[in-house]
């Protein structure tokens, strides 16, 4: 009797280590399709995704983002917040303040052209899921490096997947997808700025979705880069009904 107990145990245990098996997989067993395009996921999405939805309308690229097939690594809705700033907490508009500027009321007040250079940072070319991607190990880079691509900003980034220890044995545990922008081209090895995923592979019906987890960053990465341009192309007037 207890020979059936102990080898009806070591079933369930195997059944159960199967399952878990499957999560590491593919994006699992969690269903990540998505019946609706790109832009419609993120409008459905309140929280996080609201005031990325509004970026893509204010970047005029809804056409894309409604039709076009590609990968996109979604920011969430604080990254735009915190980029932007008050004066006491930094961002855009303490600095724009301090440089003698007007200050950002309205999202609307920034050229459509810097939201899409900058939205364009986090699209790439393709429909890739986690699978597509190569290892990467950012203590070992010679030997998992990942892979380069261009955004269809023209920036270019590493994107790559992390194997974690699991039972002290490398690379047996979950994979976490990361992208990795590179601020100067001519020097892909310096100044990695690192972003992991939070969840990936979500399949609207055109193209595939990565939302990025916080990170404490701001929008298109480089700071400075959008500060500057929102510095020197300056500001419309502010829109009340926006």
């Amino acid at each position: 009797m207890k020979k059936l107990i102990f080898a009806c145990a070591a079933l369930l245990l195997i059944l159960n280590a199967c399952k878990r098996d499957e999560y590491y997989r593919d994006g699992g067993l969690a269903d990540p399709n998505f019946q609706g395009n790109m832009l419609q996921y993120l409008q459905s999405k309140k929280v996080p995704f609201d005031t990325v939805a509004k970026i893509v309308k204010l970047a005029g690229m809804e056409s894309e983002f409604t039709k076009d097939d590609f990968t996109f690594f979604a920011f969430d809705d604080d990254v735009i917040k915190r980029t932007i700033g008050t004066l006491k907490t930094g961002g855009l508009n303490n600095f724009l303040f301090y440089s003698g500027k007007d200050t950002v009321k309205t999202l609307d007040q920034i050229s459509p052209v810097i939201w899409k250079k900058y939205l364009q940072r986090y699209m790439f070319k393709g429909v890739n899921k986690l699978k597509d991607y190569q290892q990467i190990d950012f203590d070992v880079k010679s030997v998992y490096p990942g892979g380069l691509y261009y955004s269809l900003g023209g920036n270019i980034s590493n994107i790559g997947v992390t194997y974690a220890t699991a039972n002290n044995i490398k690379y047996i545990g979950y994979r976490q997808l990361v992208l990795t922008y590179i601020p100067d081209a001519s020097k892909p090895n310096d100044n990695w700025l690192s972003n992991p995923v939070a969840s990936s592979d979500i399949k609207p019906t055109n193209g595939v979705v990565h939302t990025l987890a916080y990170n404490g960053g701001y929008f298109g990465f480089a700071t400075f880069d959008f500060f500057s341009d929102v510095y020197y192309t300056g500001l419309t007037p502010s829109n009340p009904s926006n």
